[in-house]
């Protein structure tokens, strides 16, 4: 969190630490400025709604973290009279209706949280969507967002990059594995309406360029564990470059190789993994419905991932990834 939370707030900004909730933010904020609360953390720091207690009132504004993973929390922010609006496009199969939720969720493959505010919205500020988009994997329907709207093929690969390097930033075992706070880099990003006057202004941008290309050499000669003609499973060391460059690592593949699905596992300090899971066919063998069968798993249809896989369950990931994602035989899963 950003800030102390205390009795006398009655605002707070909930949001995913990752390209898609600080652009979602952005957007909304733009609109609607409000003094809040920010409450965020690396990307996998998704159970946040747990994070603090609302009062009879209170108004929280939650962004691109699951419903499914904070529905006690939810519950209980409900029952004490918060008021809620809720953006998001992971599974949400425990969705309830409730006088003071306003929910926005929609879990089509070709959307992210920041495309849903868009649309809220009505377009104001459509370029941060973009950037969204492409941080979230959604090059395509990125680049038709920004191409119908009036921007170049450059213009394109700017906001690309853009959209990278927030996104890069978000990945870690923990913030301190980040090169800045996603409540910091949300600020950071808040004193620009221009997202290319952000890339032309910011320190941020300079740091973060500099600092994924550090960490993307670190790539050179990686050699995938395991590949057939429809999977890929990757397993990286237990280093603070790993940690941050796996969902990248992860969202590049599937671009260089559309069809093909992959999985990227990262060592921990503890000897278990972080995994991110990418289908390459979302609506036949969706990324969530695989990645929910394991204890600490969650995603949307394209994407998932599994915050803690214990060594001792990496064969039977890697043989459930084949079974499943090369639609053979599906496996029964029995992991709690």
């Amino acid at each position: 969190m950003s800030a102390e939370i205390n009795n006398v707030v009655q605002a707070y900004d909930v949001f995913n630490g990752d390209a898609d909730g600080i652009c979602a933010l952005h957007q909304l904020r733009l609109a609607d400025p409000r003094k809040a609360v920010l409450v965020t953390g690396a990307k996998r720091d998704i159970d946040l709604l747990g994070r603090f207690a609302s009062r009879q009132g209170d108004k929280l504004t939650v962004l691109d973290i699951s419903l499914d993973s904070n529905i006690v929390a939810l519950r209980k922010h409900l029952a004490a009279g918060a008021e809620i609006i809720y953006f998001d496009h992971h599974n949400a199969a425990q969705a309830f209706e409730h006088v003071h939720l306003n929910l926005h969720c929609d879990m089509a493959a070709d959307v992210c949280s920041s495309i849903l505010v868009n649309r809220y919205l009505n377009g104001q500020y459509w370029q941060w969507a973009v950037v969204a988009a492409y941080g979230d994997n959604l090059p395509e329907v990125a680049s038709t967002m920004g191409m119908q709207a009036g921007l170049n093929g450059i213009q394109c690969k700017q906001l690309q990059e853009l959209g990278t390097l927030l996104n890069y930033n978000a990945y870690g075992e923990s913030v301190d594995d980040l090169h800045f706070h996603p409540a910091a880099l949300y600020q950071a990003v808040h004193d620009y309406v221009d997202p290319f006057d952000f890339l032309n202004s910011a320190a941020q941008f300079v740091v973060l360029h500099n600092a994924y290309a550090s960490d993307m050499a670190f790539m050179q000669g990686l050699r995938a564990y395991r590949q057939s003609e429809l999977t890929s499973i990757y397993i990286l060391p237990a280093q603070a470059w790993a940690r941050r460059i796996s969902g990248i690592l992860a969202n590049q593949l599937t671009q260089e190789q559309p069809g093909k699905s992959f999985a990227v596992l990262t060592a921990k300090p503890d000897g278990s993994y972080v995994v991110s899971v990418r289908s390459g066919d979302a609506d036949n063998c969706p990324a969530s419905q695989f990645c929910t069968a394991f204890s600490t798993g969650g995603g949307r249809r394209g994407a998932g991932g599994i915050n803690n896989l214990a060594a001792t369950e990496v064969d039977h990931f890697v043989q459930a990834f084949i079974a499943y994602f090369e639609k053979m035989e599906k496996p029964q899963f029995s992991l709690s």
